[in-house]
C-alpha cells in the first residue's frame, strides 16, 4: 500500500492545504494532517489541479513506433500531469475502422499510464474521399464519437457535410485541420514579411481562415458539432467568435506554441520552429491569448507529433 501526504499545495487558487493519497486515490484534504506512515512531498508554492486531458495528440502508434509509442507517449503524458489523451488517426494503419480503434484502446489500457481515447478518421485512409466506418467505430469498444482526418483538411465540402449529418445521430463531433491545399501547396512557412525575406514560400492566412468559416456555416446548417483544431490566425478567432455569438454549434482549440511563438523563429532555419499551421505573426499570438481569455477558444490542445530528427525536414506536407 503506497501512502503520500502532499504538503502546502494549492488546490486551484484556493490557498495551501495538505493532500492525502492511499494507492492512487485522494482520501483526504485538510491543513496540518498527521503523517502517519504517508512519505511527505513538500509542495510549497505549487498549485494542485485535476488530471490534464489533452485533446490532441499523435501517439504514431501502430506503424511508427520508431518516432512514438502509446507506452512511451503517455508515459510523457502522465510525468506532464495528464491523465487521458486523444490520440489521433494518422498512424499506419489509419484508424478508419473498429479493429484499428480497439487496438489503440487495448495499448493505452495495457500502458496504464493515462487513458488514450483513440479518435477515429473522417474518411477512409484519410484521402478524403469517403467515409470512414464512422458508426462501425461509434458502436465499438473504444465507442468513439471524435473524427478527424487531422494532419489533412477535409477539404470536400460535400463530404464533410456527409460526415456532420452522419454523426449528429450518436452526438459525434468532426474536428477540423483548417487548410485549404490548394492555397498551401508547396507552402513552408507563414505568408508576409518573414517569408519574403528568407525567399521561403508564403503559406496565407486565408488558407485557414476560408475553411474555418465554411465548417462554421456547415456544422450550423446540419445542427451538428465541428471542432476546429490548432487555430492559429486573428481571423480564424474572430470568425469563431461570430459563430459562437449566433449559436453555432461550434468548439476551438489552440497549441501553446501559436501562443507563445511567432514566425520570426524561422530565421534560425531551426527545423523545430517549422510546424502545421505554421507560426504567425505577434498579433495572431495576441489574438489567440485573447481567444481563451473570453472563452472563444474552449480548449488547449497540445498537438504532441514526434518525429524523427532525420525526417522533421523533409515531411513539411506530411502535417502533424
Amino acid at each position: 500500500m503506497s501512502n503520500y501526504i502532499i504538503r502546502g499545495a494549492d488546490v486551484l487558487g484556493n490557498g495551501p492545504v495538505d493532500i492525502r493519497i492511499a494507492d492512487g486515490i485522494i482520501q483526504e484534504v485538510g491543513r496540518n494532517l498527521g503523517a502517519g506512515d504517508a512519505t511527505e512531498v513538500n509542495a510549497e508554492g505549487l498549485i494542485a489541479l485535476p488530471g490534464l486531458v489533452d485533446p490532441h495528440t499523435h501517439l504514431r502508434e501502430p506503424g511508427r513506433e520508431d518516432q512514438e509509442t502509446v507506452l512511451s507517449g503517455t508515459r510523457a503524458a502522465a510525468a506532464g500531469g495528464y491523465t487521458c489523451v486523444n490520440a489521433m488517426p494518422n498512424t499506419n494503419p489509419v484508424q478508419d475502422n473498429a479493429a484499428v480503434v480497439e487496438q489503440v484502446l487495448r495499448m493505452g489500457e495495457d500502458a496504464g499510464y493515462a487513458d488514450v481515447r483513440p479518435v477515429g478518421a473522417v474518411s477512409r485512409g484519410l484521402a478524403g474521399k469517403q467515409l470512414a466506418e464512422l458508426g462501425a467505430m461509434a458502436e465499438s469498444a473504444a465507442q468513439t464519437r471524435y473524427f478527424s482526418d487531422d494532419g489533412k483538411c477535409v477539404s470536400d465540402p460535400v463530404l464533410m457535410r456527409r460526415a456532420l449529418a452522419y454523426v449528429k445521430t450518436f452526438d459525434g463531433v468532426i474536428a477540423q485541420h483548417a487548410q485549404d491545399p490548394d492555397l498551401t501547396k508547396g507552402a513552408q512557412m507563414h505568408e508576409g514579411e518573414v517569408a519574403s525575406e528568407l525567399g521561403l514560400a508564403g503559406w496565407p492566412s486565408v488558407a485557414e481562415e476560408s475553411i474555418v468559416a465554411r465548417d462554421c456555416l456547415l456544422a450550423n446548417h446540419v445542427g451538428s458539432r465541428v471542432h476546429i483544431l490548432h487555430l492559429s490566425t486573428r481571423g480564424s478567432v474572430e470568425i469563431v467568435r461570430w459563430a459562437k455569438k449566433r449559436g453555432f454549434p461550434v468548439t476551438a482549440e489552440a497549441t501553446p506554441h501559436h501562443m507563445s511563438l511567432d514566425h520570426t523563429e524561422a530565421r534560425s532555419y531551426d527545423p523545430r520552429f517549422k510546424v502545421n499551421p505554421p507560426l504567425r505573426t505577434q498579433d495572431d499570438v495576441q489574438a489567440l491569448r485573447e481567444g481563451i481569455a473570453d472563452g472563444t477558444i474552449d480548449v488547449i490542445g497540445t498537438d504532441h507529433a514526434p518525429h524523427a530528427i532525420e525526417e522533421k525536414d523533409v515531411e513539411w506536407d506530411a502535417g502533424a
